[in-house]
């Protein structure tokens, strides 16, 4: 074959391979214009914002200063309709402050029946945003089929409270239970190695004993004592209740259902947690009564909805940047080695998110919002030192406190400026832990020995199927002994408190916000909203001078194409869950197992070292 025939060929080849590629791509733009048109055609009409309307607001699932997730598998979820339930105390936030401003929204309707977990700092940062609406001389009206402790917290603060006849107020007040699984791991003859230290570092507690040690009960009483006070005091105070009366409620429970005959939402009513029983449609009235009827449809008023208003208004409202910006860095959940997705603090991709503000030239400073229990030393570590490269940068950080920031959350804060806590911050638990299982003695029972030989004394020690020898045990004592004078140590210096004193307020113990500033551990007390001024302070940023910038990770561009192009698709009329196969229910179980195994397994600190929290209030 000629050298020449060969190169014709091979050109030949590179055009039809070229010519297929033009081909597809024609087709999928063909696809993209035809399901664009066919959306017009029929397709939903846009959400107009009517003229005078009530504004929707239902939060679903958990409060979050993060959605947890990859972005792109959360996006895709959302899409078929498969995302777990989450609400952004952001998203609002923001819409409860457009809407003050907005001349169409005449009130907020807040339906809280859907509401599921939040801390009590989330709670008070949506109550701050309620107060600032209903000084615009509008109205919140609250209602719910049930309320459940959080969503009653919220309706406290509403201008009118409304309940099913069939609905029920639930306050349990706040506890703190777990499972213990020593006896456990004697009948299985597992050696679970345990290496803390810390009196009240109580995350390894369950794998120890089984029950709560005095030290951690007595932490914990105090701690959830607080914490009740906190939230009756507020709601007593925003529903103009008798001092005491939250508490009564729920202690004398039984007795005042009984005296309601049995009716235990009549209770509730006769105590004043709420102005009136009302069904679907006498609550519909009541709406109609402030908005007036909907124009599409007479059994309703005229609302909008918090997704649809939001994205209009934001995107109406323009960008919040300016060529002066303070970047906010959200950093939630467990603390990680490597690079995680959001939900979970990553110590590389966290730390990626600051070296993007370093190099930002229009970041002059930068708040990084915590809300986390901790995890590995050497990943908060990591975090750490890029938060003190910013600060070498001149760019100062104010560290902002969410529900919980105690143990590795604490050791990323404290190297801040400046930190700032909610008083309903869980916070301290200055403390390392490690824990190493091992199995020999399970497999012994069906028959399995373990037997070799190594070079040095450390060859075969960290095998799950042979005993860890005395002067392993040692070795990773010292190390967890010299983590905690390094934790110590580097609050007694950031802090500029007498190490013995942080050691003393040390050993793991957890304290409120309250008492982490009356403990020196935070310099003052308020929300992220007094961390963005702290860190503009602390720029040298004048009031309206600056904008704000969220640093989060993005999507690659890949990954924006194709929910562009599932967004078309569904828009189009067509529903891209109908693609997507349910999951069978054994399926259901092994995710849920996998998830609950994860909890433990995922933890991948290089040292096996670890500053974590139990800090879960329930």
């Amino acid at each position: 074959m000629s050298s020449s025939h060969f190169v014709f060929r091979f050109i030949s080849a590179i055009w039809r391979g070229a010519d297929g590629l033009r081909k597809v791509l024609h087709l999928v733009l063909m696809l993209l214009l035809f399901l664009m048109f066919f959306g017009l055609l029929s397709g939903e009409a846009p959400h107009l914002m009517p003229q005078r309307a009530a504004l929707y607001l239902q939060p679903v699932g958990s409060l979050v200063d993060q959605v947890a997730g990859n972005p792109y598998d959360r996006a895709i979820a959302e899409l078929t309709d498969n995302a777990s339930p989450q609400t952004l105390v952001s998203d609002i936030v923001d819409t409860l402050d457009f809407a003050a401003a907005d001349e169409r929204i005449e009130l907020v309707h807040l339906e809280l029946s859907a509401l599921g977990g939040a801390g009590l700092s989330k709670l008070q940062r949506v109550a701050k945003a309620m107060a600032r609406f209903q000084e615009s001389g509008k109205r919140i009206v609250a209602s719910a089929d049930s309320y459940s402790q959080q969503g009653y917290y919220l309706a406290a603060h509403a201008d009118e409270v409304y309940m099913h006849p069939e609905g029920i107020i639930y306050l349990q007040g706040y506890g703190s239970y777990r499972n213990y699984f020593k006896d456990a791991i004697d009948l299985l003859r597992i050696d679970w190695n345990v290496f803390k230290v810390g009196t009240h570092k109580s995350f390894v507690e369950p794998y120890t004993r089984m029950d709560m040690s005095p030290e951690d009960r007595d932490s914990r009483t105090h701690l959830v004592a607080q914490f009740w006070a906190m939230y009756e005091d507020d709601v007593v105070a925003a529903r103009g209740l008798t001092e005491g009366a939250i508490n009564d409620y729920s202690q004398n429970l039984v007795e005042y259902v009984a005296s309601a005959n049995g009716d235990i939402s009549q209770a509730a009513l006769d105590r004043g947690l709420v102005d009136d029983l009302l069904g679907r449609a006498e609550l519909r009235e009541i709406f109609q009564g402030y908005v007036g009827v909907d124009e599409d449809d007479e059994t309703m008023y005229p609302a909008m909805g918090m997704a649809h208003y939001l994205g209009q208004m934001r995107l109406l409202g323009g960008d919040r940047l300016k060529s002066e910006n303070i970047a906010v860095i959200v950093a939630v959940g467990d603390i990680l080695d490597g690079s995680q997705p959001p939900g979970t603090i990553g110590g590389d991709s966290t730390a990626l998110l600051i070296r993007r503000a370093l190099t930002d030239e229009t970041v002059k400073a930068v708040v990084l919002r915590v809300d986390s229990s901790g995890g590995s030393v050497f990943a908060s570590e990591v975090i750490a030192q890029e938060i003190e490269a910013l600060q070498n940068a001149g760019k100062p950080v104010v560290a902002s406190m969410g529900s919980v920031a105690a143990s590795g959350g604490y050791w990323i804060s404290v190297v801040a400026d400046r930190v700032i806590a909610s008083p309903a911050t869980v916070t301290g638990s200055i403390g390392i832990f490690g824990m190493v299982p091992t199995f020999q003695r399970t497999l012994e029972v069906v028959g399995v020995a373990t037997d070799g030989i190594g070079t040095t004394p450390w060859s075969g020690e960290l095998r799950g199927d042979r005993e860890m020898g005395q002067h392993t045990k040692q070795l990773f004592q010292m190390v967890i002994e010299d983590g905690y004078n390094d934790f110590i140590s580097g609050v007694a210096e950031n802090r500029e408190l007498d190490k013995d004193y942080v050691d003393s307020i040390g050993q793991g113990q957890v304290w409120t916000g309250n008492d982490a500033f009356e403990n020196g551990l935070v310099d003052q007390l308020g929300d992220i909203n007094d961390a963005v001024i702290a860190a503009a302070e602390l720029a040298g940023l004048a009031a309206g001078e600056y904008g704000q910038k969220l640093i989060e990770q993005k999507l690659t561009s890949t990954e924006q194409m194709i929910l562009d192009f599932l967004t078309v698709v569904r828009v189009a009329g067509i529903d891209p869950a109908a693609f997507v196969r349910a999951p069978t229910q054994i399926e259901i179980f092994a995710n849920r197992m996998q998830e609950f195994l994860s909890s433990v397994s995922r933890f991948n600190d290089p040292k096996g070292v670890y500053s974590h929290c139990f800090c879960e209030l329930n």
